[in-house]
């Protein structure tokens, strides 16, 4: 990737967030609404525009982003990145900074390093500690994703992770991420209503 080129932001929210029990991302956590935090870290990153990929009519007015609705359907996540990518080719961006709507304390320095270090690789993302030992939804996905993703779906294969060995990925590894601040907050989702309490104690201070 050029330097010059340009990098979509997107906020992954087309979840239906059923154990929540209402949009995650209009959960506000320190007073501010969990879209509007990630949405300010991506511009914080310096991308060239924003989109959420919203579902849902309603959170899709109240979201304030330009948007769009997922065009693959039943796969999850990964359906949102991937609509997130077409808008992105549309507009002849080289690809995109995704970030889940539920994720409060998303730094946007390390999205600057994500964005930073895509060069000629189609995927950079973060390691993490949780299960999968990487984070996708605070990644940098190249348009040259697409078909990857589509051909993964086709083989019934909807894991965030399904297409990696078909394209070019490289990972910053967890004592690097680190450096950013610690993963278990910089990572933290919220699908329960105690997580949300658990971020806004975080948010304002606690420990």
């Amino acid at each position: 990737m050029s330097a010059g080129a340009v990098v979509s932001g997107a906020v992954i929210a087309g979840g239906i967030s059923s154990r929540f029990g209402s949009p995650k991302a209009l959960a506000e956590v320190g007073g501010v609404r969990t879209i509007d935090r990630v949405a300010s870290a991506l511009r914080a990153a310096d991308v060239d525009d924003i989109i959420a990929i919203v579902n849902d009519p309603e959170l899709a007015r109240e979201s304030g982003l330009p948007h769009r609705a997922d065009t693959l359907k039943g796969v999850g996540a990964l359906a949102g990145v991937h609509a997130a990518l077409l808008w992105a080719r549309e507009r002849g961006a080289a690809g995109i900074l995704a970030v889940g709507c539920d994720m409060p304390f998303v730094s946007a320095d390390l999205l600057r390093e994500l964005r930073s270090r895509a060069g000629d690789h189609d995927l950079v993302l973060p390691a993490s500690e949780g299960p999968r030992g990487v984070e996708p939804l605070c990644a940098y996905y190249a348009t040259a994703c697409i078909a990857p993703i589509e051909e993964a779906v086709a083989r019934d294969d909807a894991r965030m992770i399904g297409f990696h060995e078909h394209v070019r990925v490289q990972r910053i590894p967890l004592q690097e991420v680190r450096t950013f601040g610690d993963p278990a907050v910089l990572f933290m989702n919220m699908n329960t209503q105690a997580d949300r309490m658990r971020a806004d104690e975080i948010a304002r201070g606690g420990v």
